[in-house]
């Protein structure tokens, strides 16, 4: 167990953190999800640049490897262009 303060504090913000990135990354993940699935090309194309900017973020926060960001997002544009 923590010894001093601060490291209390840490732990506390540390999981406030974890809580935060983890419901960032499922809701991402849900969205990608839904992309793939769909197969009107309209709604995928307005949905599209939605999950880029979740990706994004992801990646700028670093909750995601700025690599993986940019491979999903090409296979994702890659997919809505084959609708």
């Amino acid at each position: 167990m923590a010894n001093h303060k601060s490291a209390l504090k840490r732990i506390r913000s540390n999981r406030a953190k974890q809580v935060r990135n983890k419901y960032q990354h499922k809701t991402t993940r849900n969205a990608v999800r839904d992309l793939r699935a769909l197969t009107d090309k309209k709604e995928a194309e307005v949905l599209f640049p939605k999950v880029v900017a979740m990706l994004d973020k992801l990646a700028k926060n670093n909750i995601i490897h700025k690599n993986k960001a940019g491979n999903m997002k090409s296979k994702l544009a890659k997919h809505v262009a084959a609708l």
